[in-house]
């Protein structure tokens, strides 16, 4: 499957334009993780970090969960990896040697979706919300995406280079 990245526009209204940056991010993650095996994806960085592509996924599925929902739908904060324990972004890096690549992918794309329907419905970037008892604005979580995103996307580029020496934006 070959994944599609859209530049956003030079010129657009603040809240197309974060989404266009978030989605941009979003398929970078895709795209470093596009065409490998699920083996592949497991591959851990060099000891002693745990980090993975895999854990890299699962990690921001939580992520865009606990950003989103708590905010704009009021929901609680809740771990995937690890629902019963205290909300942790470890377990997502755990385990992922025995962890099933296509729900965690599946799981991921759903908490992306989930994202996008709570941002469109959104009345304004002004829109604040709780989460951990913190009021924090829609703008302020988009950035917050953006850059979350972007920094991952770095250690997605140094695991796939060593993975099989793909480089590349």
């Amino acid at each position: 499957m070959t994944v599609e990245r859209v530049i956003p526009p030079p010129q657009a209204a603040e809240r197309e334009m974060l989404a266009a940056w978030l989605d941009l991010q979003r398929s970078t993650l895709a795209m470093k993780c596009d065409g490998l095996s699920d083996e592949q994806l497991r591959e851990r960085a060099m000891p002693p970090s745990r980090l993975s592509l895999l854990g890299l996924v699962r990690h921001m599925a939580e992520v865009e969960r606990n950003w989103f929902r708590p905010l704009l739908a009021g929901e609680p904060m809740a771990g995937i990896w690890a629902p019963d324990g205290p909300l942790d972004p470890e377990p997502a890096f755990d385990d992922v040697a025995t962890a099933d690549v296509a729900q965690a992918f599946a799981t991921w794309r759903s908490e992306c979706e989930r994202a996008g329907e709570l941002i469109e419905a959104a009345d304004s970037l002004d829109v604040t919300g709780l989460r951990d008892g913190m009021r924090f604005s829609l703008r302020w979580v988009m950035v917050h995406m953006i850059e979350e995103y972007a920094r991952h996307n770095g250690h997605a580029d140094l695991l796939r280079e060593r993975i099989d020496g793909t480089t590349g934006a």
